[in-house]
């Protein structure tokens, strides 16, 4: 097993590259499905490769569940032991949970609070509160509900019927394309992986660009769409929490007003590797392979060696 069950700790390194290359030159579309599987796919290994450390560096400690086979000195000499990287594991498993529980916790709660509001209201795509705080998020659906889009009036005040259209537009282009889903996805990644923080960030940003171009499709104006994120921004305070997606939601407004000014982007399958993005995007594929081989290979080593060293 070796150093194969330390490297997915760090080869999350390898996706920083494209965070910020995937904003500036992949779809948006494109950039929000790429980061996010990456985010999960390292983030997922490198939770099992904390697991792995936390049977091996355990393994010789007094009072611990395992069976006694697997505490033998054949054991101990065939996979690497080291007693401080298995309690400093058990902690950062522990942190992973309780980080990963409150945010999915946080996410429930706000989703179940919003739609409690929307109680005893006509069952609309569209709803508008009669608030004094501007605002416009949507609410993604569950079960039998279809998701909403929940505008605030005050909000609506400060646009005008152009602009209103854009809010709306760019509202069903996050229902549509289930952005929540991205923005849970990558948090939770995040959570598992601290290195992963830069994709988290992009991920909200992408999401954002991605319903400002289906937003600009729609209604047949770039224009008319950077207007209404400029003013939003100016007065909204966004959804209720980050994995909601609203439409002054993320990332720096004026890049994005920049972005739509600017023509369309070109909706590329896959970066060719002679281009700065294709070279992070591959080097950040390379990353995540590997981390996923470096898992899999000391998952499978230490299941055959434990098996090996265990009783029937």
């Amino acid at each position: 097993m070796g150093i194969f069950v330390f490297l997915p700790l760090l080869l999350p390194l390898t996706a920083l590259p494209v965070a910020r290359l995937a904003e500036q030159h992949l779809h948006p579309r494109l950039a929000t499905h790429l980061l996010t599987a990456l985010a999960v796919v390292l983030a997922v290994c490198s939770t099992l490769c904390l697991a792995l450390l936390v049977v091996v560096g355990t393994a010789q400690l007094p009072g611990n569940p395992l069976p006694d086979g697997w505490s033998d000195d054949e054991v101990r000499d065939a996979v690497p032991y080291d007693e401080v990287a298995g309690k400093a594991a058990i902690a950062a498993l522990v942190a992973v949970a309780v980080g990963c529980a409150a945010t999915g916790r946080r996410h429930r709660r706000v989703r179940r609070g919003a739609w409690r509001a929307l109680q005893g209201l006509p069952e609309r795509h569209l709803t508008v509160l009669p608030d004094r705080t501007p605002y416009a998020y949507a609410l993604p659906g569950g079960g039998r509900r279809r998701g909403r889009v929940v505008v605030s009036s005050t909000l609506l005040d400060c646009l005008n019927a152009g602009e209103q259209t854009a809010l709306f537009a760019h509202e069903r282009a996050h229902l549509a394309g289930g952005h929540h889903r991205s923005l849970l996805a990558v948090r939770l990644a995040a959570r598992a992986n601290p290195l992963l923080r830069p994709l988290r960030a992009a991920v909200a940003y992408t999401t954002e660009r991605w319903a400002d171009e289906e937003a600009a499709r729609s209604t047949g104006s770039r224009e008319l769409v950077a207007r209404a994120i400029g003013k939003a921004a100016l007065v909204s305070r966004g959804a209720p929490t980050p994995t909601l997606a609203g439409i002054d939601g993320a990332g720096p407004v004026p890049r994005r007003v920049a972005a739509l000014l600017a023509p369309a982007p070109a909706a590329t399958t896959w970066p060719s590797v002679f281009t700065t993005a294709g070279l992070a995007v591959w080097t950040a594929a390379a990353g995540t392979v590997g981390s996923a081989l470096s898992s899999a290979n000391a998952t499978v080593t230490l299941f055959f060696v434990l098996k090996a060293a265990t009783p029937l």
